[in-house]
């Protein structure tokens, strides 16, 4: 009798404790929800907001039946374009430190493509054929037809194509730690579903806001700072950027083929310790070699070059220019 009542009271007590433990399951899977819808409201609320935040600036101009915007500063006689790197969200606000060394000496064009920036986002393949021809659509409307080429990161890829379709245009390739098709790594399978997932529930606008400021400590002013946050934010995992990250690794296989113009002036500025990349100052050595005017140049410092060494570049690139011309 006595085990009986044992094993009713020992049933009674684990049964209390399985409702128990569901009840806090459940709760916490409530609060989980509540949490994600929170911050889907948020980023839904607050993306509202910063539509009307967003400076303009630049000017935009038809390429392909959309607008791309484009940045025009300074009254030099000579014109240097500049591209920029995958993802870079605000590209004419990135190149602001570089823009303020080259603009006394140059006119400064700086090339939004679509996805990026200010322009629009397009529905076209983001190859390199289509990348290419869209920014010099862009250039033509703008009737500028002779420029130096400057390109960051994969622009390096894209530039490698641009100068050999647009050789007749182009005076000189200058590379800021630019890629080359050959360099390893390029085939990695990326997780561009949560990067959309993460994108479409706002979880990448809380991610932003505990990471660090990324500009800390760099010549931005805070009111800089805040819109290249709001147009990051903006233009974080669309569709064409999404695109043209599954465009990369054919992108740089098609590259593969291609070399530089022999008579076409090239200068790379390198980063002294990149860790990440095999090879990467003989790399570009290798490049260099396909010009007559080659030069390879290194400093230290990250990827991102123009962020800390604009000063150097742009007088380092005056004294190449004036030495090949």
């Amino acid at each position: 009798m006595e085990q009986k009542e044992t094993k009713i009271r020992t049933g009674t007590r684990t049964s209390k404790i399985l409702k128990i433990l569901l009840k806090i399951i459940v709760a916490i899977m409530l609060l989980i929800v509540l949490f994600l819808a929170i911050v889907y409201i948020v980023n839904i609320v607050s993306s509202k907001s910063e539509e009307g935040k967003i400076e303009h600036y630049g000017q935009l101009v038809p390429v392909d039946g959309k607008k791309m915007n484009v940045l025009i500063q300074g009254e030099g006689e000579k014109t240097v374009v500049l591209l920029p790197g995958y993802g870079t969200a605000a590209p004419a606000l990135d190149f602001k430190p570089l823009i303020e060394e080259l603009a006394p000496f140059y006119k400064v064009v700086v090339v939004e493509p679509f996805g990026y920036g200010l322009s629009d986002r397009t529905d076209k393949e983001r190859s390199t054929a289509n990348i290419v021809s869209e920014v010099h659509e862009a250039l033509q409307s703008l009737k500028i037809d002779r420029y130096i080429l400057m390109g960051h990161s994969i622009a390096g890829i894209y530039g490698l194509d641009y100068v050999n379709k647009y050789e007749n245009e182009v005076s000189a390739f200058v590379g800021i730690d630019s890629s080359v098709p050959t360099q390893g790594g390029m085939d990695a399978e990326f997780p561009i579903g949560t990067y959309k997932l993460l994108k479409k529930s706002g979880l990448s606008r809380l991610v932003m806001k505990l990471s660090a400021d990324p500009y800390a400590g760099l010549p931005f002013n805070d009111e800089t700072k805040e819109q290249l946050r709001m147009i990051s934010l903006k233009n974080l995992f669309n569709s064409s950027v999404m695109n043209e990250m599954e465009n990369i690794y054919p992108n740089f296989v098609a590259a593969r083929n291609l070399t530089f113009p022999k008579n076409l002036p090239l200068i790379f500025f390198i980063q002294a310790n990149n860790t990440d990349t095999e090879g990467w100052i003989p790399l570009h050595e290798e490049q260099a070699k396909q010009s007559v005017h080659g030069k390879v140049m290194i400093f230290e410092g990250g990827h991102y070059l123009h962020h800390t060494r604009s000063k150097e570049i742009v007088e380092n690139l005056r004294m190449f220019m004036e030495e090949v011309e």
